[in-house]
């Protein structure tokens, strides 16, 4: 496994760079394929992401059989679909979606308990909940989380999210699909990877109706069909070029750019001194300012929690004071102490991150990767550093980024894996 990656300090980002389809899109429709015997055709699909390979394992120990080829992957059922995940790799947190696609299709369900990204306290009590409004029973055996539906299969319901869940938000409408009668979700996430998902499922046959951020409404259905869809740009990579570039003062044109996804997060890099031009499907960033930014985190289509490390390392270039509140995960901090030990100074606040920048004036020093988002910014970071970052636990990167480092080289950065 590639684990180590060491960036020095590069001259100005320059060139063309292409977004992989979206990581926090794909997951989710490679557990909508569970939910049917039919063939489902993924294109733009990022087929070099950790995660996204650790799924399709997966889903094959589920018994589905999976071609890729390219950007593209292709997945049938050539057997009867199993109901227990015995998988003995590293875990995802996606685990509670195919829980919850085994228990609508199969009437029961059986995975590890959930994987990933340790951002504070992510529990799975709101999964737990809509699986039992639906009428299933749901426990822990062990190391695995066990549901299993009523005789007659799961049964549509209201269910109340007490806050704005992506995940939950998804499994509800999974569940839905194959529940009997109608079940509506209120105060949902709507989110650009969930009307991603949406999109896949009505073309699957899925009776679908988004009501804003108010409720979404599922009629159940008796069986979903197979279907061919494009993945959803990503917004978390093009967010990432776009600072990198304007970090090191580049050039850099990142195209299929998702102006839609990313109102906010643009309005508040260009009030910070980014140089943006939009170009058809294209985004051209040309050098600019970075400006000390304060930012608060929250629901689409605000600044999605994801960010906040991204935007922390263009507070590192600025120069002056920057501060930054995620009040979903406020223990998404620990990648600045990282930062840190490249020279930059910061405080934590109660929920809020104060970082106080020197205007870029880094120095290379030997970091971890906390996270896949944290392990990026820790990169961008080490562009505009003084001689060489050494970035360890690197290959969570590789969670989210297909060929980060490729990219990198290719726009002209000084960027190797070590091993």
């Amino acid at each position: 496994m590639k684990n180590d990656l060491k960036i020095s300090r590069s001259r100005p980002l320059s060139g063309t760079v292409h977004l992989a389809g979206a990581k926090n899109s794909a997951l989710r429709l490679l557990a909508a394929s569970l939910l049917t015997s039919g063939r489902v055709k993924l294109t733009k699909f990022p087929g070099g992401l950790l995660d996204a390979q650790i799924h399709i394992g997966m889903l094959e120990a589920l018994g589905k059989m999976t071609q890729a080829e390219s950007d593209q992957i292709e997945i049938s059922e050539p057997a009867a679909l199993g109901t227990v995940l015995n998988w003995d790799g590293r875990s995802i947190r996606n685990t509670l979606l195919i829980l919850g696609a085994l228990t609508a299709r199969q009437g029961v369900g059986r995975v590890p308990l959930p994987g990933g990204c340790k951002l504070g306290e992510r529990k799975y009590d709101l999964h737990v909940m809509l699986l039992e409004r639906l009428g299933a029973r749901v426990w822990d055996e062990g190391n695995f989380l066990c549901a299993e539906a009523p005789p007659g299969g799961l049964i549509g319901a209201d269910i109340y999210l007490p806050l704005r869940s992506t995940g939950a938000t998804e499994n509800a409408i999974l569940c839905g699909t194959l529940s009997k009668g109608v079940t509506r979700i209120w105060n949902p996430h709507i989110r650009p990877e969930i009307l991603d998902l949406i999109s896949l499922l009505r073309k699957m046959g899925a009776q679908i109706k988004v009501f804003g951020q108010e409720h979404i409404e599922i009629t159940g259905v008796e069986g979903l069909d197979g279907a061919e869809h494009e993945v959803i740009a990503d917004n978390m990579e093009a967010v990432t070029w776009l600072v990198g570039a304007a970090m090191t003062g580049g050039d850099v044109e990142i195209v299929g750019f998702p102006y839609d996804d990313l109102e906010v997060v643009l309005a508040h890099l260009k009030a910070a001194g980014a140089r943006l031009y939009r170009n058809d499907d294209a985004l051209v960033v040309r050098g600019g300012t970075c400006y000390p930014i304060e930012i608060s985190t929250g629901p689409h289509p605000g600044i999605n929690s994801d960010v906040q490390p991204i935007l922390a390392a263009w507070a590192a270039r600025a120069r002056g004071e920057s501060r930054i509140i995620d009040l979903r995960f406020p223990g998404r901090y620990g990648y600045a102490d990282q930062m840190s030990k490249m020279g930059l100074t910061h405080e934590v606040r109660g929920d809020m991150l104060v970082l106080h920048g020197a205007g870029g004036q880094l120095s290379g020093a030997s970091v971890r990767a906390l996270d896949l988002r944290a392990g990026a910014a820790l990169a961008l970071c080490g562009l505009i550093a003084e001689g060489e970052t050494t970035i360890s636990d690197a290959w969570q990167i590789g969670r989210g980024y297909v060929d980060f480092v490729e990219k990198l080289s290719a726009l002209g950065a000084n960027a190797k894996w070590l091993n």
